[in-house]
């Protein structure tokens, strides 16, 4: 059956609306939110602004018109003003506009040129306070000269540890730095300057402080978790560290509505990165840091894997007005409920669950919650709940056409590994499944390692199940959700219990009935990548296999990724010259002589994360030892392709990915081409 006549093509991939931002008005009467669409003429996402009652009761109504991005909608204390960031002005650079709730035109509040991280108003709504790094003066001279513009950048000169980021490229020389601007006049403020970053400001409750971030180390990026936390009177003055006895990271900070305490989220530990993310308070003034989940073992994260709707956004921890309570999010077992913690017993409740919870908000009162929620079934929408009754109510219903859709059923399967862990898995079947039938059948492994797989559409799987395919998914240790020791479990010794992990749930997903055992493939992406390789590296029982973004080579990792000196932390291993065969034995290269697997390979030309030659490495190996293989690389796009990059080149990808396992899985092996 081709694409087109089983009815959910690659191409599907084009009508899907996106929610990315979602915010309750004061009064808890209507929610804004933001819309993500894709004209397919020119291949640009454009954002509007949309409106919906927080009763339920009537449909939602578009906003903001135009092609262009409107997103971050903020609510005035008042409820009367919406502030937001827009690139109206010249489809470019974002700027923050105010526009009247019950009526009026946009108003740019002052012409920027640099980038706005974050924004918040003041309490009494007469101010926004907002995170702003100036462009370089180099850009701004070539965005003025024409001939300058057109020959580009002379010379890189890098005096930096950290100097390129994916999805940004080479950094930038200017700092982020905090600034307030009066909303009736468009009067800006500096309060911060120098040679460091200050970021994500928020307002005390009494409107006088702004507290935020930064690193003040020697050498920020050589020193990257010595955040700490700072004010700076909201009028100006000088800034003050926070006095803690905690020395590592810090983040999602904000102050307690009497103003007694600061909740901020962090990690116990500097470099360490499959720590639990946990939630800590702290006197407003400063003293001992009390770490409050720790104990339960949660990580406060957006962990779970989607390929529709990306990371959902992990909102800032959420005081009650009584400073009883805070809310947040979690990762746990496939889900990312909304969690509420009792701040004199320490004891934790769920607000929501099964469910993957994004943005959430209240309104003053707390009578209401407003969230997104994505499901298996839903790539997400927007949900309201009355806290009294605890009745949760859909708001939007986006991507309803889905419901029409020829998708796969999803079943959870837990298993046992070789030493007794229990690991989580899913199994989906393909639509109308017969269980006597025989199906092909894939597994992927997913990235990170510290993130995890779970109840959340993916329009991937469904799309490789519409196509006659079985899909296998499971979180080996490494993964996030399960507690912070199943997540260390493979710091500095990756593919070891991971891949036992994984061999148990190849055996498990082989012996089901309606599983072709000889007809099965393996594919994932960055670890996923690594592990795919892994195996194909270990064992023949595969047909096929798909790498993608992979890593091959912890060797040339270290400098050549963004992540720079500190994949060494990620990994767990020491410097390459120090340590250089523990590296080479954790590079699924060292295996590459061991591999007859078919393999297609992909990866993105502007992946900063895993450059491509991590991918290039494999290829090469392969072709020279005639094992079958392709390698498709993606012009412009990063390591977050397969969620948020260029729709065409995502349909690109999904096609080759199905003619790939259809090659080698539905039709005879001895009369495929190796390309």
């Amino acid at each position: 059956m081709t694409t087109e006549q089983n009815g959910f093509s690659a191409e599907t991939l084009y009508q899907f609306e996106r929610i990315t931002d979602n915010q309750l008005s004061p009064d808890g009467k209507h929610v804004i939110y933001s819309v993500e669409r894709i004209e397919r003429k020119t291949e640009k996402k454009y954002q509007d602004l949309w409106v919906v009652s927080a009763d339920g009761e009537s449909a939602p109504r578009r906003f903001t018109y135009g092609d262009w991005v409107d997103t971050a909608p903020r609510w005035s204390p008042d409820g009367h003003t919406i502030a937001f960031l827009s690139n109206r002005k010249d489809g470019k650079q974002p700027q923050l506009y105010l526009l009247p709730f019950h009526g009026g035109e946009a108003r740019l509040l002052a012409e920027l040129k640099g980038n706005i991280s974050s924004f918040a108003w003041s309490p009494d709504g007469g101010s926004l306070v907002y995170g702003f790094r100036k462009a370089d003066a180099d850009v701004l001279e070539r965005q003025e000269d024409k001939q300058k513009q057109e020959l580009g950048v002379v010379v890189r000169h890098i005096k930096r540890g950290f100097y390129k980021a994916n999805g940004v490229g080479y950094l930038p020389q200017e700092k982020n730095h905090i600034w307030r601007i009066n909303v009736a006049s468009g009067e800006t403020m500096q309060l911060t300057d120098g040679d460091y970053d200050e970021q994500d400001p928020v307002w005390s409750p009494d409107g006088t402080t702004i507290l935020f971030i930064s690193n003040r180390s020697d050498d920020p990026d050589m020193n990257p978790d010595a955040v700490e936390l700072y004010t700076v009177p909201a009028d100006g003055g000088e800034m003050t560290l926070l006095p803690t006895n905690h020395v590592g990271t810090k983040f999602l900070h904000d102050f307690s509505p009497d103003g007694n305490w600061i909740s901020y989220v962090g990690r116990r530990h500097r470099l360490s990165p499959w720590q639990n993310s946990s939630l800590y308070l702290v006197p407003a003034g400063g003293g001992i840091a009390r770490n409050v989940t720790v104990a339960a073992d949660l990580d406060i994260a957006n962990r779970t894997g989607g390929d529709v709707a990306g990371a959902t956004p992990l909102t800032t921890p959420v005081w009650s007005p009584d400073s009883s309570t805070i809310y947040f999010q979690i990762s746990r077992f496939g889900d990312q409920p909304l969690m509420a913690l009792n701040v004199a017993s320490e004891t934790f409740s769920t607000v929501v669950g099964e469910c993957i919870v994004g943005r959430f908000n209240f309104d003053a009162a707390h009578t209401r919650l407003a969230y997104f929620c994505g499901q298996t079934y839903d790539p997400g929408n927007i949900w309201v709940q009355h806290l009294d009754s605890g009745a949760n109510i859909q708001l939007t219903r986006l991507n309803n056409w889905l419901a029409d859709a020829p998708l796969g059923t999803v079943t959870e399967q837990w298993i046992k590994s070789a030493d007794g862990t229990a690991i989580q898995g899913w199994i989906m079947t393909p639509p109308d499944f017969d269980p006597a039938h025989s199906y092909p059948t894939i597994i992927d492994i997913h990235g990170g390692p510290q993130t995890q797989l779970g109840n959340w559409f993916m329009h991937q799987y469904n799309y490789l199940a519409a196509h006659g395919y079985v899909i296998a998914y499971c979180n080996p240790r490494g993964s996030q959700g399960y507690g912070e020791a199943f997540a260390g479990a493979i710091f500095g010794r990756w593919s070891t219990v991971d891949y036992d992990d994984l061999t148990a749930w190849f055996d498990t997903v082989a012996a089901l009935p309606y599983v072709a055992a000889d007809r099965m493939g393996v594919m994932g992406g960055s670890y996923g990548g690594y592990m795919t390789v892994t195996v194909i590296g270990r064992t023949d029982r595969f047909k096929a296999a798909i790498a993608q973004r992979m890593v091959s080579n912890s060797l040339s990792m270290y400098g050549g990724s963004d992540m720079n000196w500190y994949w060494n932390h990620l990994i767990g291993n020491g410097n390459p010259w120090e340590d250089f065969e523990k590296h080479w034995h954790d590079s699924p290269m060292s295996g590459v002589g061991n591999i007859n697997t078919p393999t297609l390979i992909m990866h993105s030309e502007d992946d900063y994360r895993t450059r491509p030659e991590q991918s290039e490495q494999v290829y090469v190996a392969l072709r020279s030892r005639g094992v079958p293989t392709e390698l498709l690389l993606f012009p412009s796009e990063t390591h977050e392709l397969s969620r948020t990059g260029r729709t065409d080149r995502r349909v690109a990808r999904l096609e080759h990915m199905l003619h790939w396992f259809d090659r080698y899985l539905k039709e005879p092996v001895e009369g495929a081409s190796d390309g």
